[in-house]
C-alpha cells in the first residue's frame, strides 16, 4: 500500500530555509525528490517562494530556475520592501494563502501531504485536508532551540518528522558547496577587467 501511496510536497521555501539554516546544512533538492520518489507515488512538489523584483541580481533566481527545470512546481510572487520603526529594510512576502489554496485544491487527488514549514498559520490548512482524509507530515526541526515547529501545528499534524533526521538522505555535501563557492570566485576573477598601469595612475 505504501508504495502506491499518492503523495504532494508543499515547501514554504524560507520557512524551509530558515530551519536547516539553523541546523547548519543545505538542501539538495534533487536527492529530497528522489527521496520522496521512493516514499510513494509522487504527484506533484509545489515550492513557494516570494521574491525581490526590483533587485538587479536576486540570490535565489538560480535556484528557482533549478526547480523549474527539475520537477517542482514553482509558485512566486513579489515580495514587498518597506521600512520599520527602527529604519532598517525589510522584505515581506507571506505565500500562505498560495499554498493553502494549492493543498485544498490537491486534497482530492493525493493521499499523504507533506508539509514543509513549522509555520502555526498553517493549523487550519492541515485540519481541513484531514477531513478530507489526507494523512498529513510536517516537515521542519525541533532539536533547535527555540523549536521551529509551532506547538499547535505538532498538535494538529500527523506526525512530525525532524530535518536533521532527514538531512544524511536530502542535504548537500559540504564539499560539493565549497568547491562550488571557489569556481563561482574562480569565474569572478575572470570576469573581472584587467587593471592597467593608466588605472593605477588615475588612483594616485
Amino acid at each position: 500500500m505504501s508504495g502506491q501511496e499518492r503523495i504532494a510536497l508543499f515547501i514554504d521555501g524560507a520557512n524551509l530555509y530558515q530551519a536547516t539554516k539553523a541546523l547548519g546544512f543545505d538542501i539538495d533538492y534533487r536527492r529530497l525528490l528522489c527521496e520522496f520518489e521512493q516514499r510513494g507515488r509522487l504527484v506533484r512538489a509545489f515550492y513557494y517562494t516570494a521574491v525581490i523584483e526590483d533587485e538587479e541580481f536576486s540570490s535565489i533566481q538560480p535556484l528557482i530556475d533549478w526547480l523549474d527545470y527539475n520537477g517542482y512546481a514553482v509558485v512566486t510572487k513579489p515580495a514587498k520592501a518597506f521600512v520599520d520603526a527602527t529604519g532598517h529594510r525589510k522584505i515581506k512576502g507571506n505565500m500562505d494563502v498560495e499554498l493553502a489554496v494549492d493543498a485544498i485544491a490537491m486534497a482530492d487527488h493525493i493521499d499523504h501531504m507533506w508539509l514543509f514549514s513549522g509555520d502555526g498559520d498553517f493549523c487550519s490548512l492541515v485540519a481541513a485536508v484531514q477531513r478530507k482524509g489526507v494523512r498529513v507530515s510536517v516537515v521542519s526541526t525541533i532539536t533547535t532551540r527555540p523549536s521551529m515547529v509551532a506547538d499547535e501545528l505538532r498538535r494538529q499534524a500527523d506526525e512530525v518528522v525532524d530535518l536533521a533526521d532527514l538531512a544524511d538522505r536530502i542535504g548537500r555535501d559540504p564539499n560539493e558547496r565549497a568547491e562550488r563557492m571557489q569556481r563561482s570566485q574562480e569565474r569572478s576573477l575572470i570576469a573581472a577587467p584587467a587593471r592597467t598601469s593608466q588605472d593605477a595612475e588615475k588612483e594616485d
